[in-house]
């Protein structure tokens, strides 16, 4: 078998100690990433106590590498942070509403008590999310 170059020493233990790599992360077990479903189940999550990242995608090479700095994130930040992905063309009502037209984005979001215990947040990335957590009534004439 072929001995390898310093060079390829050097990549192969930096990509195997370091946190943040281009390559596919390695040993994080079971991903962290929460893949949305339903605006009820976000709002559940918001009310869990815990800051929400949540990445807005669409399919594409962005996304790709986006997915991988997610799980990384993710797993470092568990459990004092939740991260969440949308795929936007299977929820579009949710990503609309924030009126953003380039993807993929991410934002950050705090409970209402979450916003009220720390002080200010701020921050264009940063959303205050207010929702009751019920079924939709509509009224026919």
């Amino acid at each position: 078998m072929e001995e390898k170059s310093f060079l390829d020493r050097m990549l192969g233990h930096l990509r195997e100690t370091c946190k943040y790599s281009t390559g596919y992360p390695k040993d994080l077990g079971l991903s962290r990433v929460i893949h949305f479903t339903s605006e009820r189940e976000f709002v559940q999550l918001l009310h869990q106590g815990y800051p929400v990242v949540v990445a807005f995608t669409i399919r594409g090479n962005y996304t790709k590498h986006l997915d991988q700095v997610l799980e990384v994130a993710a797993a470092e930040f568990y459990p004092h942070v939740k991260f969440l992905r949308v795929e936007c063309p299977k929820y579009p009502g949710f990503c609309i509403t924030r009126q953003r037209k380039e993807y993929p984005f991410i934002e950050i979001f705090h409970s209402p008590e979450q916003a009220a215990n720390r002080g200010r947040v701020g921050g264009p990335n940063i959303t205050k999310y207010s929702a009751k957590a019920l079924p939709n009534v509509h009224k026919f004439g």
